[in-house]
């Protein structure tokens, strides 16, 4: 068999298997969103009526303090009324990161009032998103 077939098939396969474990990926950590948001509503926290956001984050994590936090500040200024961010140090509350499957960090978990999830973001959440999120979940209790 000539080389340059062998290193197309080499090619093929490489690139099936890294589609494969692309995919895979993505199958997990839809089914670890699943798991967080079918978890029991959170009343630990003191009652309220506002939307929370539960920061999970750690001293360590560069993003969480360069991106992350700065977002949910101005988050904050333009829609205080309506939220509470609570910061999480994940390491330090494993039981709570285990409770929303949190896989990465900074994770941002948006509970209703009740404390029932609602949306669970793994990684950095921009602006953007935050915002749609909260937005749709004040539309529909509208």
């Amino acid at each position: 068999m000539p080389a340059p077939l062998i290193r197309l098939g080499v090619l093929l396969l490489t690139l099936l298997l890294i589609a494969a474990l692309v995919q895979g990926g993505r199958l997990f950590v839809a089914r670890q969103r699943r798991l967080a948001l079918a978890a029991e509503p959170l009343r630990d926290l003191p009652p309220g009526n506002r939307l929370r956001i539960l920061a999970f984050g750690s001293a360590d994590c560069s993003q969480c303090h360069t991106l992350q936090e700065p977002t949910l500040r101005r988050l904050q200024a333009l829609r205080g009324p309506e939220i509470e961010v609570v910061e999480i140090d994940a390491p330090a509350s494993p039981d709570l990161a285990g409770r929303y499957h949190i896989l990465t960090l900074p994770s941002t978990v948006l509970l209703n009032p009740a404390g029932e999830p609602l949306a669970v973001n793994y990684g950095f959440a921009n602006l953007e998103k935050l915002q749609a999120q909260i937005d749709a979940v004040l539309c529909t209790s509208r």
